[in-house]
């Protein structure tokens, strides 16, 4: 590089560094009007703070200043009496609880038996065919609701139909035992 090149690398660079030092001047310069708004500011809201601590501190009343008008619209309350509902005994409200489920209909089936059956022995099933449970003569029937375990009872048959005497139970802990 020549000289004349050198010098005139040296002359631009010189005068982007004064252009540097003004904005950088003028930016301080606006910085501190900037910190005269920041401060000017902040005493505004010192300004307003007190304002509202003052209020706070005055006692008011409802319907005095500040209220909004509150006190032209307020009224008397008044309530029901209910002393008359709360006497009731509680087993009315259990049932007018569960007044609302009673009416849901439910599948009841009973199980005399069950056994399993290959394809082909279906096929093969005819009128007078014989297909052997898993139960025995005597042995209880199962009585299921939707599909689960509730009851175990006879056979009997009524007016010409059949039905089940129940003659067991499931407890409640039965019940959720098979649903696991």
């Amino acid at each position: 590089m020549s000289q004349e090149e050198q010098e005139a690398l040296a002359a631009q660079w010189a005068a982007q560094l004064a252009g540097e030092e003004a904005s950088a001047q003028d930016n301080a310069s606006a910085a501190a009007g900037d910190a005269n708004s920041d401060e000017a500011l902040a005493a505004q809201w010192a300004e307003a703070l007190a304002a509202d601590e003052e209020q706070r501190s005055e006692p008011s009343t409802f319907g005095g200043p500040g209220a909004g008008g509150f006190a032209s619209q307020a009224k008397e309350a008044s309530f029901k009496d209910m002393t008359e509902v709360a006497k009731q005994p509680r087993d009315n409200k259990r049932n007018r609880e569960l007044d609302f489920i009673l009416d849901i209909p439910l599948n009841v089936s009973a199980e005399l038996g069950r056994t399993r059956l290959m394809i082909n022995e279906l096929l093969q099933l005819g009128q007078g065919s014989v297909i052997e449970l898993n139960k025995l003569a005597g042995e209880p029937l199962e009585l299921y609701v939707n599909g689960k375990l509730v009851a175990r009872g006879e056979a009997v048959v009524i007016n010409e139909k059949f039905g089940v005497r129940l003659t067991d139970i499931i407890s409640p802990v039965e019940r959720v035992k098979q649903l696991g």
